[in-house]
């Protein structure tokens, strides 16, 4: 049995909750979530 995770949704996840936990933190979480989805776009990983 192989489990497959998509990575987008973990990040995604991974955002919001720190989102409702430190709420102040919200512009650097987007950006980084913004960050690692282009850097992750440009070495060819399909999201």
């Amino acid at each position: 049995m192989t489990l497959h995770l998509e990575l987008a949704p973990l990040i995604s996840l991974g955002a919001g909750i720190a989102i409702l936990v430190v709420p102040r933190l919200l512009k650097y979480i987007v950006a980084g979530y913004l960050i690692v989805l282009g850097v992750l776009g440009l070495l060819g990983y399909s999201l």
